[in-house]
């Protein structure tokens, strides 16, 4: 099902998305690319989504979405079979049915550049960037890697640095919190998009003032901590990739004649905080 002159296929935009996040930049573990969608149905609207899950493709569905462009892979390991009584074989029958194709750039979205923490620096203000973690292989130069570093616009207290992020990142049950001094002086920050402590040694060698990533774990944090390494802000893993599906929204925009909408639904899975009203903001 091709559409008028001048819209594009699913083929089309799968390829610009390919050329822009080639396969080759993502982890060998990784699952990126075309998942399902028929190469000539035309593409009139787009939903960018971090998450594809049943309360996403409602969403697709209801915007009549004819791709789903993704982050995280739904098909990350192997399943045996695609069930429509299993949590991913439901929303693959859906989406068959409703004839909307997915798409996912995860890891090759991740070291790209401009790709998920340029977008996350952003936010913050950050100038100067430059990798985190550089990148290797297929994807090394020109900028690309793991996160980013950059100078705030002027110095901030790691309390105030924890209150803009909250500010400046979409809002989450969660928030942010951080770990080290409140009152430590922070003039430069790396940053990493979703799961960062494996790149916590980097962020200590780099000499950064302070990291912002998410899924920080207890004992990682304590022992890093204890060496004397820079102050840590963790967020929300949805807030912190979020930001990216504007600019890919808006290059999107600017390669095809296609309406772009970007998801705001919230999937991060916490949904309740309680601050200790005795310990806010001091550890």
């Amino acid at each position: 099902m091709t559409g008028p002159v001048g819209v594009p296929t699913v083929r089309q935009v799968v390829d610009a998305l390919d050329g822009r996040y080639p396969r080759a930049w993502a982890e060998s573990w990784d699952r990126v690319g075309l998942v399902l969608g028929e190469f000539e149905h035309a593409v009139s609207r787009v939903l960018c989504v971090v998450d594809c899950v049943p309360e996403t493709v409602d969403q697709a569905l209801a915007a009549g979405a004819d791709l789903i462009v993704a982050h995280h892979p739904l098909l990350l390991k192997p399943v045996s079979s695609f069930a429509p009584d299993t949590f991913k074989g439901r929303i693959v029958h859906r989406l068959i049915r409703a004839e909307v194709a997915l798409y996912t750039a995860h890891t090759n979205a991740d070291v790209a550049s401009p790709g998920v923490s340029d977008a996350l620096a952003a936010r913050l203000g950050l100038t100067g960037l430059r990798p985190l973690a550089p990148a290797e292989g297929a994807a090394a130069g020109e900028g690309r890697g793991v996160g980013r570093i950059g100078d705030l616009p002027e110095p901030l207290a790691l309390a105030d640095l924890t209150a803009l992020a909250a500010d400046r990142l979409p809002a989450t049950a969660a928030g942010v919190r951080a770990a080290g001094d409140p009152r430590r002086v922070i003039r430069t920050v790396a940053v990493c998009g979703g799961a960062g402590d494996s790149f916590l040694a980097d962020a200590a060698r780099a000499g950064v003032d302070a990291y912002l990533c998410a899924d920080l774990r207890h004992h990682p944090v304590s022992e890093h901590l204890a060496n004397d390494g820079p102050a840590l802000l963790d967020a929300a893993h949805w807030a912190t990739e979020r930001p990216w599906l504007d600019e890919v929204a808006s290059w999107l925009r600017t390669q095809f004649p296609v309406e772009v909408v970007v998801s705001d639904l919230d999937t991060d899975p916490w949904t309740v905080h309680v601050a200790s009203v005795s310990k806010e903001t001091h550890p």
